[in-house]
């Protein structure tokens, strides 16, 4: 599937963030309320944006609370 919009790899990382937060920020509005294929795109488009935000940052900080181990403390 082909989603509309700037390739990926073209976004300035500021760029990048900013699509992705809009991005999640309608997440649930589109899976609740959209059609088959605005959540089809929207899905297509997200993993677009992610993976682009992963191969930039590979070395991203991981807050440690959001791993099984941190859970486990907090139980």
């Amino acid at each position: 599937m082909t989603t509309m919009g700037i390739d990926p790899a073209q976004l300035s990382d500021e760029d990048l963030v900013r699509e992705l937060r809009q991005l999640h920020t309608t997440r649930s509005d589109t899976f609740f309320h959209g059609s088959d294929d605005a959540l089809a795109v929207h899905t297509s488009r997200m993993n677009e944006l992610e993976s682009e935000y992963l191969r930039r940052n590979p070395d991203r900080e991981v807050d440690p609370n959001r791993l099984r181990e941190g859970a486990r403390q907090r139980s």
